[in-house]
Formats: structure tokens, sequence, C-alpha cells
């Protein structure tokens, strides 16, 4: 028995061994942020490798690093090609707007026309008018907002001429090293290479994320950040390996090729996109991802399509009576059949084609159906809707001209950036707080 005991246990032994000599995660020991000389080296399956912008790169380094996205972006929804296409698409969500197109186009059919066709598409045509210049409004909104973030000026190392120089946002691209100072926001998700601070320490505020006023702690790649003194760019000629853009904040993984040497980093050295620099003088990093590819704008679904209580609950009611149009339509035209069948000859008020013929019953219910369907379309007032828009565009007036909404110390007033659920506001049914 007691050889038995020391078999399984010689086994048990033998088998962890071979375990832990088969695998090798990314940041094997010792821990993060540690040098790791004479080791296998971290493999990642799917990597991203940055080279530093800091000397004239290689044709196939230089092409390699092209690849990589600006940091210039866009959250605007249309363009000046695709605006009138795409907002008729997100018009057509509401089941009004197809409901009156529908009559619209009934109405320019000559045998059943019933109203003046042009009269029958002036209100449709203003309303959906409407709703396009106010999307377009909210739209251009957003085109200012990206510009405005665009050219904000951030330092950026000038190899070229071996110091930093003032760049806008969108001339920032992946591999450049970017020196921000106390109260700045950051550019692009940046490795966190030197700090002022002691040990390498920084501080970001990440309100601009999740809300959070509480300061964070990021720690500098050690062996690269030194108090006394100052970052040389021109001295790093390491290429860092890292994964390739995701949306997890949570999630970062890579380590530094520094001669035998490879210095791994966690999301502990990153600094994300929209972060605020705080208590902490001077920062440099380089930038791994930049502008749609950074973890902030991969998590930003961009601009929705949104549509209040109010409308959806309108959608509903459209739909409830346009079910009941269209029986009362049913019943009219049924009705209208039956009654022609008691006549013993042709009914007098039937005239026939030019060639001198009568169309079938069932053409000529179909006629008297859609005809019906003309007669009975004040059922779905589009005065609704009219007088919908503008109550809405006269709340936006009121709301962004409200003098007890303006700060004084600031020098700004509200801003009113979705336009479609302004009736939505104050409307509050739970609230959910991790405060207590």
């Amino acid at each position: 028995m007691a050889h038995t005991i020391e078999w399984i246990r010689f086994r048990f032994q033998a088998q962890r061994r071979r375990s832990l000599s088969e695998t090798t995660p990314l940041l094997s020991s010792p821990p993060l942020n540690s040098t790791a000389k004479g080791q296998r080296s971290p493999t990642l399956t799917k990597q991203r490798i940055i080279i530093p912008n800091n000397r004239m790169l290689s044709k196939d380094s230089e092409r390699q690093m092209r690849n990589y996205t600006s940091n210039k972006i866009t959250t605007r929804k249309y363009t000046i090609i695709n605006f009138l296409p795409k907002n008729f698409i997100e018009q057509c969500k509401r089941f009004a707007n197809v409901y009156f197109l529908l009559l619209a186009f009934l109405n320019w059919i000559p045998s059943i026309e019933v109203f003046h066709k042009e009269i029958t598409m002036l209100p449709i045509i203003i309303v959906m008018s409407v709703t396009a210049i106010k999307d377009g409004v909210e739209d251009f909104k957003r085109y200012q907002f990206d510009k405005k973030i665009n050219e904000t000026m951030t330092r950026v190392f000038d190899w070229k001429q071996r110091r930093y120089v003032e760049k806008c946002w969108k001339d920032v691209h992946v591999g450049d090293f970017a020196q921000l100072s106390c109260n700045e926001i950051i550019p692009a998700d940046i490795l966190l290479l030197h700090s002022s601070e002691q040990n390498g320490i920084c501080y970001i505020e990440t309100s601009n994320l999740d809300g959070e006023t509480n300061l964070k702690q990021r720690l500098a790649v050690k062996g690269f950040s030194n108090p006394d003194s100052e970052f040389e760019p021109m001295n790093f000629n390491d290429t860092i390996v890292c994964e390739n853009p995701n949306n997890d904040l949570n999630k970062f993984k890579g380590f530094i090729n520094k001669s035998e040497e490879k210095i791994g980093f966690d999301k502990e050295s990153l600094l994300i996109r929209g972060c605020t620099i705080r208590n902490t003088n001077v920062t440099v990093g380089i930038v791994v991802y930049a502008g749609h590819e950074t973890k902030a704008m991969l998590n930003n679904n961009g601009p929705r399509s949104k549509q209040s209580k109010l409308e959806r609950k309108m959608n509903v009611d459209v739909v409830c009576c346009m079910i009941l149009m269209v029986v009362m339509c049913l019943v009219g035209a049924i009705g209208h059949r039956i009654w022609v069948e008691t006549f013993t000859s042709w009914p007098p008020f039937e005239l026939p084609k030019q060639t001198f013929s009568f169309i079938s019953s069932a053409a000529s219910l179909l006629h008297t159906f859609l005809t019906m369907v003309i007669l009975l379309q004040v059922l779905i007032p589009i005065s609704l809707y009219v007088s919908i828009e503008l109550a809405k565009l006269g709340q936006i007036f009121f709301i962004c001209n409200d003098v007890e909404l303006y700060d004084e110390r600031t020098g700004t007033r509200l801003e009113c950036r979705a336009l479609n659920i302004t009736e939505d506001l104050g409307q509050i049914q739970y609230i959910f707080s991790d405060k207590t």
C-alpha cells in the first residue's frame, strides 16, 4: 500500500512539472513590470508590433506602421452623399411615415385618385423635411464637436527636430512619443514609460469613461522611468509587442523587446484615451492605439436612432389604427361587391374600359378597397405629427435659452444633443447607483 501511495505521488509531481514546462503564459513569472532574463519569450497569438517613431524607419517598418489607423475620429451619422437616403430610411422606422407615403403613392394612380395628388403629398413632405432638417442640425453639431476634438493640441516628439512639438490630436500616430502634463486629457491609448513622480506612478481621472472622480494609479514600465532625469525618446530603440485592439478596458498585455530582456506590462501601464492626468507634473508614453482603435472608441457604438416613449406608443397606436382601417375597407369593399351583385344588369355607375369590356369582380373588389383606403386616410391624422415636431422644436428652444440653466462661471448653457427624445426629459422611473 505504501508503494502505491509513493507511486501516485511520483506520477502527480511528474505530470505537474510537465504541464508547467509546456505552458508559457504571456507574462509568466517573474511578475509583471519586471525583467526576465534568459526566459522563453512570451508570445501573443494576435499581436501588434509597434516600432517607435524616433528615427528613420525602413520601408517594411514604415509600411507596417501605416496600416495602423490615425488618431482622427468621426462620430457623425451622415455625410453629404448619404444624408438623404440614410435619413429617409431612418424616418421610415415611423409607421406613420410609411402609411402616409403609401397613401401618397396610391393617390398617383389615376383610376383610384380621390384628392389632388400634389396636395396629398404636401403634409408628408413638410413633416419629413422638418425632421430631416432637425437631424441634419444635430449631426452637424457632432461634426463640429469632432472637429474641435481632432484639432486639440498636444505635445509629440519630432525626431527630426529632436524635441517635443505641438500637434493636433488627429496628427498623432501609433509609435509617437507623447508628453502630457497635469490636467491634460489623454489623446490616445498610451503606454506609460516615464513619470515625474516617485516610483513611476501617474494619477489619472476616469470620469469621462465611468463617471468615477476618484483618482487611479498607473505605473510606468520598469526600467525607463527616472524622476531625477528627463526621458529621452532618442535613446528608446526597443520594439513593443502587445495585443490587437479590443474594447475590454480591463485587458491589456504585452512586452518590450529590450536587447536580451523581455519586460512585461499590463493594464496598469496603459493610459486610456479620454482620461485626465492629475497630480503628476510630466508623463511620457508611446502611442499603442489611436483613433477608432482606442478602447474608448471601440466601446462607443456611434450615434443611435433614439425613440421616445411617446413615439413608441404612437407607433403601436398607428398599427392598431391601420388594422382597424384595413378591416373597415375590407367590409366596405365586400359590401359594395355584394350590393353590385344584386343588380340584374351591369350597374350604370360602373364604366367600361376603353375596350368596352368591364373589369372582373376581383379587380373591382381591389379597386374599391384601395379607394376606401384613400377615403378613410383621415383615421390617422398627419396633423398630429406636425404638432409634435413643432412642440419638440419649441421645447428645444426653451431648454437651450433657459436663464436658470446658464452657468456664469464657465459661460456655458444647457446643450440639447438628442433632439428626438426631449419629451422624455424628467420622466425617470429607476435610478441605479453604487453610492449609499
